[in-house]
């Protein structure tokens, strides 16, 4: 009892601030790591603008209305263009983001103000900010009772392929070389973005991953010695963040139709919220999904703008699927045209495939669920987490091998076929299922057992 007032007394004390990036895939990331310290009786304040931190709340999934313990703090940002996403371009890099993020770096007067503010308030302040929010909180060094903490919203995996210490071991080396570089790939006015970051003053106690040794301990340790040697104190793995079980409350019809279904009989066929399709892959996929045979649950929608509630809706995807696919597939899936219940989805027992874009989300949700993949990268460190899952983990079938200049070709309906009818119907995909699922059931025991989460709360709290 002692010992549970003298926690709850320290943990008054301590503030955290989320910063994130304003982009989905960040965004959510920090708010699920939100949930996990508030439930702690720790006050944590989410902040970024107005628009972002809308979309942070109405795109919650997974988990209830935010803790009391939550605060979303809202800063004003300069206006920015959000062009339309477009799904003919010759690479697959979301650019239509890259205004939002730009505007974002206003955010640095604001936030040190904020936490200066709280500074006064608690005797410590913890600030976990995205490594891509580096520039706007650099001066939170000058408050002495200010702690930062850089969080990775990647894989530890793609961090080491990207930023490979000098006399890799051999057992990483061969793997991370297989790799494909990004270097050249970003648009310009992206890399000044990046650049801006990589040159702000770093201000770090450590670094957090949304991430955990059993799917990537190897990855993990390689890298703690790296960051040690640098100066860093910390690394923390004490993901995935998400929920471990995702009960099925949302009155979707998707979740209806999957009620009616025999277990592991539906593929999930979903791209993320940054994949812009175009109308020729579109007829390509649906050319393959209707050849196989198989079950499945397609979500169709375009990809987000840096203002996701800017502009004109979602234009109909109707029109950009082949006359008749609907009807002649009706009995055996479905398309969905709007925000879908993904953790729902992947958590349900008749899902037994994802085809996805292998963002880290998506990525920690299936393998919680347990759930094999059919990886299809398009962007960013998409690439990387196809070969871990695929290649480290095995609970993987490749769509195709990622290259700069593949990223605007399209895959033939041939080989869609060939790659859900493998994950879903032959006995090498039954595998990599029996795979999933084991390494799923020890990602949720760690997740259970939450000794990393725990002995984190425990540092920040010590007074």
């Amino acid at each position: 009892m002692e010992k549970q007032r003298n926690f709850e007394e320290s943990s008054s004390q301590v503030a955290v601030v989320m910063v994130p990036l304003a982009a989905q895939g960040h965004l959510n990331q920090l708010l699920h790591l939100s949930r996990l310290i508030a439930a702690h009786n720790i006050s944590v304040h989410y902040v970024g603008s107005a628009t972002h931190i809308r979309q942070a709340k109405l795109r919650l999934h997974g988990w209830d209305h935010p803790s009391n313990n939550i605060h979303f703090q809202e800063f004003p940002i300069p206006p920015f263009t959000t062009p339309p996403p477009d799904p003919a371009a010759s690479h697959k890099f979301p650019s239509q983001l890259v205004p939002a993020l730009t505007a974002t770096t206003h955010l640095r007067r604001p936030l040190h103000a904020f936490v200066d503010g709280l500074a006064g308030a608690f005797k410590r302040v913890i600030v976990i900010y995205d490594l891509l929010m580096s520039y706007v909180v650099q001066d939170i060094g000058s408050i002495p009772n200010a702690d930062c903490y850089i969080f990775r919203s990647i894989s530890c995996f793609c961090v080491c392929s990207w930023e490979a210490p000098p006399d890799l071991p051999t057992a990483a080396a061969g793997i991370l070389t297989q790799v494909p570089s990004v270097k050249g790939y970003y648009s310009k006015e992206f890399q000044d973005f990046l650049d801006l970051q990589f040159s702000a003053k770093k201000v770090s106690s450590g670094e957090i991953y949304n991430s955990c040794r059993e799917i990537e301990g190897f990855y993990l340790d390689l890298w703690e010695e790296r960051i040690n040697k640098d100066g860093v104190l910390n690394l923390w793995a004490m993901g995935p963040f998400n929920p471990a079980k995702i009960p099925i409350k949302t009155d979707h019809g998707c979740l209806k139709w999957l009620d009616k279904q025999p277990p592991n009989s539906v593929i999930l066929i979903s791209f993320g919220t940054t994949s812009a399709i175009s109308d020729e892959q579109i007829g390509e996929i649906a050319a393959g999904l209707e050849r196989s045979d198989q079950k499945f649950i397609w979500i169709v929608r375009d990809a987000d703008k840096g203002d996701i509630f800017a502009g004109d809706p979602v234009r109909d995807t109707q029109q950009r699927l082949p006359e008749g696919f609907e009807e002649r597939v009706r009995e055996r899936g479905i398309v969905v045209r709007e925000w879908a219940p993904q953790m729902e989805i992947l958590g349900h027992p008749s899902t037994g495939g994802f085809m996805s874009h292998c963002g880290w989300n998506s990525c920690l949700e299936s393998i919680t669920s347990g759930v094999p993949v059919a990886a299809w990268p398009m962007h960013s460190d998409q690439p990387a987490n196809a070969v871990l899952l695929a290649r480290v983990l095995r609970i993987a079938v490749e769509v195709e091998r990622w290259t700069r200049l593949g990223a605007r070709a399209v895959v033939a309906a041939g080989r869609v076929e060939e790659v859900v009818t493998t994950l879903m119907a032959t006995a090498e995909g039954d595998a990599m299922r029996k795979r999933a699922a084991e390494l799923g059931e020890r990602v949720r025991s760690s997740m259970a057992e939450g000794r990393r989460l725990e002995s984190f709360i425990a540092h920040i709290t010590r007074i």
